[in-house]
């Protein structure tokens, strides 16, 4: 079965930028990962939190998730607010690439692609 290309955005709360589709969550985001090609993938750090106030898994956690079992995607995008978040997940990206845990040809921006909206 041939599996669709796709650009994803991983964020519990901006909009979701034309051209992609969102995840809100680390699971919504792996099940997009595993079942589709990634061209684009950007990402938020602080995913929010549940009903009873446990912070969820943050998009380091899905990054590390990513390193872990060797995903694939042509471009990764960072597009949070959370600086020390930020550069966790870029450090933990290019460190995977040296050491050879994900593909070295992986296009990784310290930065984001689209504007960063919200509708109140």
């Amino acid at each position: 079965m041939k599996r669709e290309m796709i650009n994803l955005y991983v964020d519990d709360l901006r909009d979701c930028p034309d051209g992609f589709v969102v995840a809100r969550n680390m699971e919504e985001a792996i099940d997009h990962i595993v079942n589709n090609e990634i061209n684009i993938l950007s990402l938020d750090h602080d995913l929010g939190a549940d009903n009873e106030g446990n912070i969820l898994p943050t998009g380091y956690d899905l990054v590390k998730y990513f390193c872990e079992n060797g995903l694939r995607t042509n471009k990764i995008y960072i597009h949070t607010d959370n600086g020390v978040g930020r550069e966790n997940m870029f450090q933990t990206l290019k460190a995977a690439q040296r050491r050879g845990f994900i593909d070295r040809d992986i296009e990784i921006y310290h930065y984001s692609i689209t504007p960063n909206t919200y509708t109140e």
